[in-house]
């Protein structure tokens, strides 16, 4: 199993690249499967999670091509199953993006439970309570969602929590529904914008993706065409705080900054001077940083994946940060891997009190989930002597060759298996 090896406390500057959002290519890769004509996506991340739903979309019948350059190209024109294979969705749960669009295209679907990080317990009953209401049957059998339907019929669909996985599932399913869907209290972020604008591109009539009410008219198919995937604003908002952190001057090109600006917000607040262009931000912090207060939020909030991200920032900053986590509840996990480095921090309930230290030291850490695995980076590059990560397997599933492109920036920063 491979590590990472950072040796810390080198000046880092230039400018780096943000790819394509994993967050956004997974729900499209699987709304392919509601056309039966080519589709292609550009700018699409090389990444561990987008080849799992490649493979995904494979086992149930859509060919697909990776060229090598950021661009896929699907045919779903063959045969399709309504089953999704367990071998494959136990490791992402992101897999499970594939039931509406199964649903919606055979009247039918079959898709195991998912997995992924182990930051909490993320229940799919908002995913099936929408199903229902769309027409269908659903049940649970054998560790499996199973869904079926004569036909799917617009609803009124009012989220019990504005759940970006659902939003988006449901939003795909009711794209071919008869009559019209409005869907309430839904999750506003860019992904599920991107995903409408995917959908519509293809032949959907999405109005309202991006604020709390989604109306869909459904209609009888989706043709194909080409779309790129839209920046990843979690890449852009971790390489953001690496500005701030190592007192350089780092450019982050290639992104959407009114994506970011309750962390750019953030940033400022802890003292990092943040200047904005159309396309691009550009990062630095010449004096210490700041205590702040952040509590994680459905966008346009605080971003629960820049949680961690933040903490190992604030782990320097001067005088006592607290940090509430209200998204998810075992997101903490970092924690005890930065107090091994000489963080200091105390956990109450949901909220993290970190108090800013004048260092943090090297030592053998490991990835205990992905956006986890980027902060014990941010930590390893800030750190005296040598920092070793472990299990970075997960920090693959959502940053595709960091290493490369921060050891770029003028970081001692090396892989190793």
């Amino acid at each position: 199993m491979d590590k990472i090896i950072i040796e810390g406390g080198h000046p880092l500057s230039g400018s780096i690249k943000v790819n394509g959002a994993k967050n956004a290519a997974l729900p499209i890769m699987a709304g392919v499967i509601l056309s039966s004509d080519p589709v292609k996506l550009t700018n699409v991340p090389a990444l561990d999670d987008v080849v799992t739903m490649a493979n995904v979309l494979k086992a149930i019948g859509v060919e697909s091509e990776f060229d090598g350059n950021h661009t896929y190209k699907f045919n779903p024109s063959g045969t399709i199953t309504e089953e999704a294979p367990y071998e494959l969705v136990k490791t992402m749960r992101a897999s499970f993006f594939v039931m509406g669009p199964l649903l919606a295209r055979l009247k039918k679907a079959r898709v195991p439970l998912p997995g992924g990080c182990a930051i909490g317990v993320r229940p799919v009953n908002i995913h099936l309570k929408g199903f229902e209401a769309l027409g269908a049957k659903v049940s649970i059998d054998g560790g499996c969602a199973v869904a079926t339907a004569d036909k799917l019929v617009g609803s009124s669909i009012i989220l019990d929590f504005p759940s970006v996985g659902a939003t988006e599932n449901l939003m795909m399913a009711a794209s071919l529904a008869e009559g019209k869907t409005v869907m309430e209290n839904c999750a506003q972020e860019p992904e599920i914008v991107d995903l409408a604008k995917f959908l519509n591109r293809m032949g959907a009539k999405i109005e309202g993706a991006g604020s709390p009410t989604i109306t869909i008219n459904g209609v009888e198919k989706l043709g194909g065409g080409t779309y790129a995937i839209m920046p990843d604003r979690v890449e852009a908002g971790t390489f953001a705080i690496l500005g701030a952190m190592t007192k350089g001057s780092i450019s982050i090109e290639n992104c959407e900054p009114n994506h970011i600006m309750a962390l750019i917000n953030k940033l400022r607040e802890m003292g990092a001077e943040v200047s904005i262009f159309e396309n691009s931000l550009t990062v630095k912090a010449t004096k210490a940083l700041k205590a702040i207060e952040a509590k994680t939020l459905p966008y346009p909030g605080f971003a629960t994946d820049m949680q961690a991200q933040l903490m190992a920032a604030l782990c320097l900053a001067e005088g006592s940060s607290t940090i509430t986590e209200t998204i998810f509840e075992n997101r903490f996990m970092h924690v005890s891997e930065l107090a091994r480095m000489g963080a200091n921090i105390t956990i109450h309930d949901r909220s993290a009190v970190i108090h800013g230290v004048k260092s943090l030291k090297g030592a053998p850490v490991s990835a205990t989930d992905l956006r986890a695995g980027a902060a014990m980076v941010l930590a390893g590059l800030v750190a005296q002597g040598t920092t070793e990560i472990n299990q970075v397997f997960h920090i693959d599933r959502g940053y595709e060759d960091l290493v490369g492109r921060i050891r770029e920036l003028g970081a001692n920063i090396r892989r190793e298996e």
